[in-house]
């Protein structure tokens, strides 16, 4: 071919599907030092330098800012940095889990006792209730100095009393009262429903759901929360990773997310949410600096005692895996540093001169300086290259967008498609072709295995939508105030975030994945739905038939997606008139799901090729300008430099399978130069192509389980052919065209007959916008794929030319400056592009592939059974093991004690009590408190070094006027009460920082305390409790005018500020009472009037029934005393009463806080 000796030929190591970006400020340009870049490759590499026609620079700034909004932007680029998340379950079941109706839940009957515990009441219907569980344990507390600036928008200074920033350690969050205030991380500025709409957008965009626990806090807290408390703690949680949605350039403090609660009791909850989060890379990831503990031990940084992880493979999973963990043992240092260790060191292995993996923008030969600004690199991608969509959760817009800011384009779905001989292919004529092959897909879509989805406990979707957390005292405190209403249409529901039903076909064509709905199959019949279409039926065809498949997809025991779906085809063509050219398009349909799946349709599976269906992302579909290589550059270098060792190939790991602390061997990784590596634990990230090819040999072997999953699931092929020229010919400003192969023989009507070439160049991308060249990039999919392996590059060469000769003219198409062929089968640290599920393929082994082996752990993209075959899917792989590896070397997380703070209880309850109540103070925390502010929680204050803390504490309990009965029932601790002060002053003042002021053991007497205990257990073991004391009507005449007039005086009152209109339609509201009318307001005094008539009578009863009681409980002590003698002398000295008498029992040591002795009063 003419000029063939004058091109540049270049044959190159190829890549993988899906890539994201790097931050501003610490990473200016990611160009890879000679050390990380890897030119070699098994196929022969030549190429001769070429002169290069200038190009234009690019202008773009790329500099961030706070919108007028309040939102987080990178100006310059065409879409903001707002939403971001992170999952890290590594499943086949779909990440969002879908709504289930609270109904069909089981959910048990619970009560918060007095320390906090949880007792479980009933499980389910016939099972026995449980014991009262045990209290969680307590976290050790740590300080740590003031957090440096943050980079959002600045709080209210006020919220904070006294803090001295050093306690900075996630399991200090729930006992940072007195130190955070409650709200302070609560924007007061902004009106409640937009606070409201970001906190469940941004859950949305972590991949959570906002109304229900995720499985992992499910599992977590399960047994511990009550229904209401749920609706709490996901507020909570939903406040905290809305901080790290708005700015993920910076790293959310346990100081925030105890803001972030609306009540100090509920800070334990701020506490968990905070670090399940954290440890699972929902906040709090990736290129970002966290905050450290400075309160490190000099003696254990010093020390040489120190684990070591290591992490095979540095493609996306590896460097994802390898900065998640660096990043845990940072935020939980104290871990190992309080034991005299230093934090485990992370060491990654690459077997290549590169990092990247199938990650891989290969730098052209003839490079243009300012052809891209920045002055970034001239580009080819040999792998990943098309971010699918940064909204709804894709983890890598924290990455690409906010963290690293990059620079992308984002892409078009206009498509035009050329036949065979070169013409464009007619527009209706293309729309219904996919719309046949849409319902083609609908009907073998009916034998789509069935999705697991898992039942978790879930909160009040009113208030959550609202951002508020349950009233205290029912639903009567949202009385007064109506809830602000909620535009349904903007809340788009979870289950109905997945595919579009007649998604644009451009869209689907640029995703490269079949149009299947997430809706079931087709409902019409084939007949109508081929005229309905726009088909001509055939004469003399039924009027209703319709495709059956069933007999086709039960003939084999493994039937194929390919198979079904051609002879549907077939069964089509009985209908309507197929022609060679239609065809041909419905075969271009099928090279494109082989390029989604990286295989071809005779090798999927029927029922579950398309099991990460569901999960896709929304937005415009992106590429990264200069190349997707960026994303792995930042994770390696920002914030730190992580420690990857570059021509390091694993031939052998020697582990332990069991996990057993006690193992007696060393685990150790042998590299083939001979260096030996000792682990604690190791993570593969290897290619699931490498895993099949047993390169690495495993000592033990992997069990059965681990490699039956690697030998059924398949790993499929994917070739690019790049043709850079020194002008474009094409259309530059499209972003893509299709090219339709004739089958082997012309013009036929046999599916069979277009499988070999129909994937041969099916579509071509324009790739200048990010290369800063103008170039093509020409996909090979399905067969033709596996053929690229083996063809010359001359051959392919020729064949791309003439098909573009065809298209554009002979003369428009020169010879291209430079040739770049992939041939990733021939990559021995790929063996492949990504995984597919095969034919033979169960639904649990992507579980299976992510499971551990001992301390062996796996990530990557065929680890993720969610988004598997894609980037983003290889980096949540690495967020999951990370946090998997973690909980290895330290534990689970532990919850705080108690979880929640029992709220003050009102003393005429707590006169009720039974003894058997009381004593519970001995799960209290082992904190000395300071209680003021009238007892609120919200100002408790913890010292560090306090003195010595009594064994209970004496809340002073208040009896009505003239009950004696409970007077001298001791006062024992009822923990989370708050202190009270007693009726009458002491006779002389006490001073806590007085030593003498603490109670010693020995110096009083407990007899005297268990013989009036046994006293009122008397009491109440034959009265029962005293009749409890009713509650007020509380129905004011002007509430009830408030609650039925509160719309119309809003209307009224209408005005753009929304806390000025409330409190405008109060000030109006008791204008309009106080000018009312006798008639007007008749009814609402009449509604009083009962009510108050109704609720004097209940109290009289009540005081009659309270009075027999008394009068009970007195006969019931005078027999006790007489028929069971006080104690004469008591271990401590004190001394008893005569039989008659009543009982103080307690010493006269002045104290106000001790729970065995109460202040002298005259």
């Amino acid at each position: 071919m003419a000029g063939l000796e004058d091109m540049d030929v270049a044959m190159a190591d190829g890549g993988d599907m899906d890539i994201r970006p790097a931050p501003p400020a610490a990473i200016s340009d990611f160009r890879p030092k000679p050390a990380d870049e890897d030119e070699s490759s098994l196929s022969s590499s030549s190429a001769d330098q070429m002169d290069q026609s200038s190009v234009e620079p690019v202008n773009g700034k790329g500099k961030w800012g706070f919108a007028a909004d309040g939102t987080w932007r990178r100006y310059g680029s065409s879409e903001s940095a707002t939403s971001t998340g992170m999952s890290s379950i590594s499943s086949s079941i779909a990440a969002d889990d879908k709504a289930v109706d609270s109904s069909a839940r089981l959910s048990s009957s619970k009560k918060r006792m007095s320390d906090g515990s949880i007792k479980q009441l009933a499980t389910r219907l016939g099972a026995q209730p449980e014991a009262p569980l045990p209290p969680q344990p307590t976290d050790q507390t740590a300080q740590q100095p003031a957090p440096k600036r943050r980079g959002r928008p600045p709080k209210d200074k006020s919220a904070v009393a006294g803090y001295t920033g050093k306690e900075r350690r996630a399991s200090a969050i729930s006992r940072l009262h007195g130190s955070v205030r409650p709200r302070s991380s609560l924007p007061t500025q902004l009106p409640k429903e937009v606070f409201a709409s970001q906190c469940i957008d941004a859950a949305h965009a972590s991949r959570l759901d906002p109304h229900a626990l995720h499985p992992g806090e499910h599992q977590l807290l399960n047994r511990w929360l009550l229904n209401s408390e749920i609706t709490v703690y996901l507020n909570i949680r939903n406040a905290i990773v809305r901080l790290w949605v708005q700015n993920p350039l910076c790293a959310v403090t346990v100081e925030e997310a105890a803001g972030c609660a609306k009540d100090g009791r509920f800070f334990g909850l701020a506490e968990v949410a905070y670090k399940w989060m954290v440890r699972n890379g929902y906040i709090n990831f990736g290129c970002v600096e966290v905050p450290q503990d400075p309160v490190l031990s000099t003696k254990a940084m010093k020390n040489n005692i120190q684990k070591t992880v290591v992490v095979i493979g540095a493609g996306v999973s590896g460097l994802t895996t390898a900065r998640q963990l660096e990043s845990l043992f940072t935020q939980s240092s104290e871990m190992w540093t309080d034991f005299g260790e230093r934090p485990p060191r992370v060491v990654v292995l690459e077997g290549r001169k590169r990092i990247g993996g199938r990650v891989y923008s290969k730098p052209l030969r003839d490079q243009k300086t300012g052809s891209l600004p920045g002055n970034l690199r001239n580009t080819a991608e040999m792998g990943a290259m098309i971010v699918t969509g940064f909204e709804h959760g894709n983890p890598l817009n924290a990455i690409i967008r906010g963290q690293l800011g990059l620079r992308y384009h984002s892409m078009t779905d206009e498509l035009t498609i050329y036949d065979c001989d070169g013409k464009a292919v007619d527009e209706e004529k293309d729309m219904i072709n996919t719309e046949l092959y849409t319902d083609i897909s609908d009907r073998a879509g009916e034998f789509r295995a069935a999705p697991q989805h898992h039942i978790t406990d879930r909160g009040d979707e009113e208030l959550i939508d609202r951002a508020r957390d349950p009233p205290a005292d029912g639903i009567e405190g949202f009385q007064v105030e109506p809830l602000f209403p909620i535009d349904a249409a903007k809340r788009k529901p979870v289950t109905k975030r997945g595919r579009r039903r007649n998604a644009p076909p451009g869209t689907e064509k640029l995703t490269g994945r079949s149009r299947v709905v997430e809706e079931s199959g087709a409902t019409q019949s084939a007949a109508q739905a081929a005229k309905a279409m726009g088909w001509q039926l055939r004469e003399g065809a039924a009027k209703k038939p319709s495709v059956s498949l069933h007999r086709f997809a039960s003939a084999v025991a493994n039937p194929t997606l390919g198979a079904v779906m051609d002879k549907a085809i077939e069964q089509y063509q009985e209908l309507i008139d197929l022609t060679p050219q239609d065809m041909r398009l419905l075969n271009w349909h099928h090279a494109n799901l082989e390029y989604a799946n990286a295989a071809p349709v005779s090798s999927l599976s029927l029922s579950g090729h398309d099991q990460d269906t569901g999960n896709e992302f929304e937005g415009a579909h992106s590429e990264i300008v200069g190349g997707y290589s960026q994303l792995p550059q930042g994770l390696m270098n920002v914030p730190t430099k992580l420690d990857v060792r570059f021509g390091r190939v694993v031939e052998s790991i020697h582990y332990n399978e069991r996990g057993d602390p006690a193992f007696p061997y060393a685990t150790k990784v042998v590299c083939s130069d001979g260096e030996v590596i000792v682990a604690d634990e190791v993570v593969i990230t290897t290619p699931l192509g490498v895993l099949k090819t047993d390169t690495i040999d495993f000592d033990p072997p992997l069990p059965g389980w681990k490699r039956g999953a690697i030998d059924r699931m398949g790993f499929g092929l994917l070739n690019k052919l790049v043709l850079l020229y020194d002008e474009p010919f094409w259309d530059d400003s499209r972003d893509m065209f299709g090219l339709l192969n004739e089958a082997a023989t012309p013009d036929s009507l046999n599916p069979d007959d277009y499988a070999q070439k129909r994937g041969r160049f099916y579509l071509i991308w324009n790739a200048s916008k990010i290369s800063g060249r103008p170039m093509l990039v020409a996909l090979m999919a399905g067969h033709s794929a596996h053929e690229a392996e083996t063809m010359d590059t001359t051959t392919l060469l020729e064949e791309i030319n003439d098909r573009l000769r065809k298209t554009f003219g002979a003369h428009t198409v020169p010879a291209p400056r430079e040739v770049i062929v992939t041939r990733w089968k021939k990559d021995p640290f790929t063996r492949g592009t990504y995984s597919y599920v095969g034919p033979e393929t169960r639904p649990a082994d992507y579980d299976l592939m992510a499971r551990p082996v001992g301390n062996l752990h796996f990530a990557g993209e065929a680890t993720c059974g969610t988004h598997p075959a894609t980037v983003h899917g290889a980096f949540l792989s690495g967020l999951r093991v990370a946090a998997e590896v973690t909980e290895a070397l330290i534990g689970p997380i532990s919850l705080p004690s108690p979880l929640v703070i029992p709220p003050e209880i009102k003393p005429e309850i707590l006169a009720q009590m039974p003894m058997s109540y009381y004593p519970m103070s001995r799960h209290m925390p082992q904190h000395s408190m300071s209680y003021g502010g009238g007892g609120s929680w919200g100002l408790m204050s913890f010292g560090r070094d306090p003195p010595p803390p009594p064994q209970h504490s004496a809340p002073f309990i208040k009896q009505e006027s003239g009950d004696i009965s409970m007077a001298n029932v001791p006062p024992f601790a009822y923990p989370g009460l708050p202190m009270r002060k007693p009726s009458g002053p002491p006779k002389q003042s006490v001073c806590s920082t007085d030593q003498s002021f603490w109670v010693q053991p020995a110096a009083f007497d407990t007899n005297d305390l268990n013989y009036e205990a046994a006293i009122i257990g008397a009491v109440l073991a034959e009265l029962g409790e005293r009749p409890p004391k009713p509650s007020r009507p509380g129905v004011n005449p002007f509430l009830l005018y408030t609650k039925d007039k509160w719309e119309e005086c809003k209307v009224f009152c209408s005005s753009g500020d929304p806390e000025g209109v409330k409190d405008a339609i109060r000030q109006t509201l008791g204008k309009w009472w106080k000018s009312a009318s006798e008639a007007v307001k008749a009814p609402y005094l009449a509604q009083s009037t009962s009510a108050q008539e109704v609720a004097d009578g209940i109290r009289k009863r009540w005081e009659q029934e309270a009075q027999r009681w008394d009068d009970a409980a007195r006969r019931v002590r005078r027999e006790y005393i007489r028929t069971h003698a006080p104690p004469v002398k008591g271990v401590g000295g004190g001394v008893g009463k005569g039989a008659g008498e009543e009982v103080v029992g307690v010493s006269k040591r002045k104290t106000n806080v001790s729970n065995c002795v109460v202040l002298d009063h005259a």
